[in-house]
């Protein structure tokens, strides 16, 4: 049987990749992980297995990020200077790279909980149970944020939000 350190690094790429899809930013997701880390290991103890660790190790990943967000809300952000571009910057020539960063933008448009909820099933695709604990609602809120941030999507990608969509069972 693995041991609680082991079974937490195994879930450290998914908390990467979920941390990294949350804040747009490498180095401030690699801080998220290592405070979500170091908080589910001080606070081991408080594991009750009622469900898998990795529910509850994103769950801890999600509130630090949630309460990061309100804390630079109050604040307001800075951009240093150093990071402007000197030379008006040139657009992608390929249209992949447009469409790709067009789905960025609207991605981060969207409100908080449906992307919270968009990035766990379908980048980490969590089963809507999982997904639903993570975030601490009933499954039908789950799919219900779920079905608004597709439809908002669509329409602000230029997709037709009446359109027949995939549908994913989980």
């Amino acid at each position: 049987m693995p041991s609680f350190l082991d079974e937490i690094e195994t879930c450290v790429p998914a908390l990467r990749r979920y941390a990294r899809a949350l804040t747009r930013d490498a180095d401030r997701a690699d801080d998220l992980v290592q405070d979500c880390l170091e908080r589910a290991i001080r606070k081991n103890a408080l594991f009750r297995p009622r469900g898998p660790l990795r529910a509850w190790l994103f769950t801890i990943l999600l509130n630090l990020h949630r309460n990061q967000a309100r804390a630079e809300r109050r604040q307001g952000q800075t951009t240093p200077l150093d990071g402007l571009p000197s030379e008006p910057s040139v657009p992608a020539s390929q249209h992949g790279h447009i469409a790709l960063a067009e789905m960025a933008r609207a991605i981060d448009a969207l409100p908080g909980e449906q992307r919270e909820a968009l990035l766990l099933v379908v980048l980490e695709d969590m089963p809507y149970a999982d997904a639903a604990s993570i975030l601490g609602v009933p499954q039908g809120t789950l799919m219900s944020r779920l079905g608004r941030a597709r439809a908002a999507l669509r329409t602000m990608t230029g997709g037709d939000p009446q359109a027949p969509r995939l549908r994913t069972v989980k």
